[in-house]
């Protein structure tokens, strides 16, 4: 009796410790919601600034164990320039919160892991949102389970649900059966992961002609796991996968794109920032015509991480003021002219720390063989330089060296020439011997300007330049008669002084 007693008396103990721990969370969370509302209004104007949106919290209502309360994200322009939500318009989410030490969602999930709460996250139907709400048959399509740690690290688990939507009008149709992802943050927001997947999307539109277009992806996997580095640049590894990606045009097959691969990888030293890009695909068909697989590797150092900063920030205000000004963006002409332009101006920040890019190799490869482009650049910050008098100067001023080596190989051009031929509808055996005459009128034509060279089969051009000298396949050339030869145009009016590379 005394043992069932000591027993009853620890029961009754713990659940008073939990009931109070619990309503001493809920009046805490209460208490600091205004500095985690402000927090997420931090990150949202560093990470996205032209974005113009506010979050806001209502409706608090604390109990014991749970508590509930409404997220609010509205624009903070009172004018109709944000694409996001529209003044007046807002997206809910509401939010019911389990206290901790050991909230009853975890509990269920038999996650024994003190925490400080478990929040339950989806979305409220409102006119910003509404379309979505029909695609999912009147449900919030986000079904999100956040944990909170005591320290303010959070790990979601994100339910996207299937969606089918259907445009009488236009015979467009969007479909998804859904995804899960998991997010993962530190306390600041400084370490964030991402990982999930998407089985399926499907989307059903019309082209120029009128003819229906019917777009489909299957099996996309995103995994992240990222930082700030000091200066506030996001640096991380990163990978995404897309299992097929293919297009039909009216019942016809147009193209098939199996096995996407990329991934990346960056870091942070002394204020440069340093990576590596990486892209494959497996397999690519169009129109029922195999031609080949191809990968892109690219290496990017020295690139300085506040220079780097600069760039982004300006560029996306500078973008997103262009977008919303509609004599620029109802006016192609425009838009592309003043696109050049802010990428020119800003283009030297970029420049700064005087980086260096490799891509080693861009490649494309079929069943005959495999052709491939190197090239390694080495520029220069132009702030460095003096004011240019001439073009070999100018050059100068951004660019130390430049290697560059370009290999075709005749055979897998002519298989896929072959293939280019009959996507078109030639025969066969036509087909191979007009790809044979392209192949083989290519390297004549090449060989003839002096561009090219011919080795084992091969197709070869190689290109450096070092301080106003440019060697093309082992012959030297001051850069202003080759500028003049071979890229203005001139037909080689300016004889130059060609001095073959010892």
């Amino acid at each position: 009796m005394k043992k069932t007693k000591i027993a009853v008396g620890v029961v009754v103990a713990l659940g008073v410790i939990w009931t109070g721990a619990a309503w001493f969370t809920g009046k805490q969370l209460e208490k600091n919601m205004d500095r985690l509302v402000q927090n997420a209004n931090t990150q949202l104007n560093t990470l996205s600034p032209e974005s113009r949106l506010q979050l806001s919290y209502q409706d608090f209502q604390r109990g014991v164990f749970s508590s509930k309360t409404r997220l609010v994200l509205q624009s903070s322009s009172q004018t109709e320039d944000n694409s996001i939500i529209k003044p007046g318009q807002s997206i809910v989410f509401d939010e019911k919160i389990d206290h901790g030490p050991f909230p009853l969602a975890q509990l269920k999930k038999f996650n024994l892991i003190p925490s400080m709460a478990s929040v339950h996250t989806q979305l409220e139907n409102t006119d910003a949102v509404k379309k979505l709400f029909e695609m999912t048959k009147g449900q919030s399509i986000v079904q999100a389970d956040t944990r909170v740690g005591y320290g303010g690290a959070t790990v979601s688990a994100i339910h996207l649900l299937p969606l089918d939507y259907n445009n009488a009008q236009t015979s467009e149709r969007f479909a998804s059966n859904g995804g899960d992802f998991r997010v993962s943050a530190d306390d600041k927001g400084d370490k964030v992961s991402v990982n999930g997947q998407l089985d399926s999307v499907v989307l059903t539109t019309k082209n120029q002609l009128n003819m229906p277009v019917l777009f489909t992806a299957n099996g996309l996997k995103v995994d992240a796991d990222s930082h700030l580095s000091p200066e506030g640049m996001r640096i991380g590894d990163q990978s995404i996968h897309l299992q097929k990606l293919s297009a039909a045009v009216n019942g016809q097959e147009a193209f098939i794109a199996e096995g996407l691969n990329g991934k990346s990888s960056f870091n942070s030293e002394k204020s440069l920032i340093s990576g590596n890009i990486d892209y494959s695909l497996n397999a690519l068909k169009l129109q029922n015509q195999n031609f080949g697989q191809g990968k892109l590797v690219v290496n990017l150092s020295q690139f300085d991480a506040n220079a780097m900063k600069a760039f982004s920030e300006n560029y996306n205000k500078q973008v997103q003021a262009l977008l919303n000004d509609p004599a620029a963006s109802n006016n192609p002409p425009v838009y592309q002219q003043r696109m050049s332009q802010i990428l020119s101006e800003n283009l030297p920040l970029l420049l700064k720390g005087d980086p260096v890019i490799n891509i080693a190799p861009l490649s494309w490869k079929n069943d005959k063989g495999e052709s491939s482009f190197n090239l390694a650049v080495h520029f220069k910050d132009p702030a460095t330089g003096s004011q240019p008098q001439d073009i070999g100067q100018a050059v100068d001023n951004v660019l130390k060296t430049l290697d560059g080596k370009l290999s075709i190989s005749m055979d897998m051009a002519t298989e896929m020439m072959t293939h280019v031929a009959m996507a078109e509808g030639y025969k066969q055996d036509d087909a191979a011997k007009l790809a044979d005459q392209q192949v083989k009128g290519l390297a004549a034509m090449g060989q003839m300007f002096k561009l090219t060279t011919q080795q084992d089969n091969n197709i070869v051009t190689s290109l450096q330049y070092a301080t106003g000298q440019v060697t093309l396949n082992g012959v030297k050339t001051p850069l202003d008669q080759f500028l003049a030869r071979y890229m203005l145009g001139a037909g080689g009016a300016v004889a130059p002084q060609e001095v073959p590379q010892q």
